[in-house]
């Protein structure tokens, strides 16, 4: 596995914060194993977190009514997109695996990191209506999400008042890295760290550093292929997939569960 290439997309303000001590860890323990880790420090960098015209050299095809989706497309085939764009994308391409080192910000990324995911990852470059899902254009390589809370793990519960976890990742897991093609790797998650001992910190960061050790061989987290849904009939499951659900007692995945019980831990472990 010598000679992998690791990005860390890493959005926290403070570098003696938890989210930084995780960060270094993983570019510690990728060197010692012959890894290239390269790190887009967000705030650093001041990234812009705003997904806007100014993304683009030039001249834009309809001023009048401004697509991003659609102008950074074209700017994108036509090598106009702006400079701090190109440069992330091209970190992108070469990596192996991405990991999004971060605070949970109101159950999602902090603006900046969700600036990057809005700026970076555009069309043509990183999904189309062809390449998504489990054909997606980044099928190759991994991602995951690596992440502290400011709530104890008994809040993110199912009985708990934040709600189940798996509920809140799925739209990021799903819906970002997944879309894009990624496979996704079992997240990562801190839980509270401000408000624990120093010493359960220490643990978080030590198991961490050995989960690192043997990261890149992990299986990625489970989702539904893209051919088990019928893009006639807007991309509803096929009935032979239905018929085979039928008798099991837990839905496909958190978010597509034919209205059955969610199936437990779905976004957290991978093999469920």
């Amino acid at each position: 596995m010598a000679g992998k290439k690791v990005l860390i997309v890493y959005g926290h303000q403070s570098s003696g914060s938890f989210s930084a001590a995780a960060k270094d860890a993983a570019v510690e323990v990728f060197g010692t194993k012959g890894y290239t880790t390269e790190v887009s420090d967000l705030y650093a960098m001041k990234f812009k977190a705003s997904a806007t015209a100014e993304d683009i050299t030039g001249e834009v095809k309809n001023a009048d009514h401004f697509c991003y989706a659609e102008e950074t497309k074209l700017a994108w085939e036509a090598g106009k997109l702006s400079a701090d764009i190109t440069e992330e994308q091209r970190k992108l391409t070469e990596a192996d695996l991405i990991i999004f080192q971060f605070p949970m910000y109101w159950f999602s990324f902090p603006a900046i990191m969700k600036g990057w995911i809005d700026r970076v990852l555009t069309l043509g470059f990183a999904y189309s209506q062809e390449k998504r899902y489990s054909q997606g254009i980044f099928k190759d390589k991994k991602a995951m999400l690596s992440f502290t809370t400011g709530s104890h793990e008994s809040m993110f519960s199912a009985n708990g008042i934040n709600g189940d976890m798996n509920v809140t990742l799925w739209p990021l897991q799903n819906g970002i890295l997944h879309y894009c093609g990624f496979q996704v790797l079992a997240p990562q998650i801190f839980w509270a760290p401000s408000h624990v001992p120093s010493e359960v910190r220490g643990t978080m960061l030590e198991g961490w550093r050995k989960r690192l050790q043997g990261l890149l061989e992990e299986k990625p987290l489970s989702f539904t292929p893209l051919d088990c849904f019928d893009r006639e009939k807007g991309f509803q499951l096929k009935p032979d997939v239905c018929e085979k659900q039928a008798t099991e007692e837990f839905g496909l995945t958190v978010g597509i569960h034919l209205g059955k019980p969610l199936p437990p831990n779905n976004q957290m472990k991978a093999g469920v």
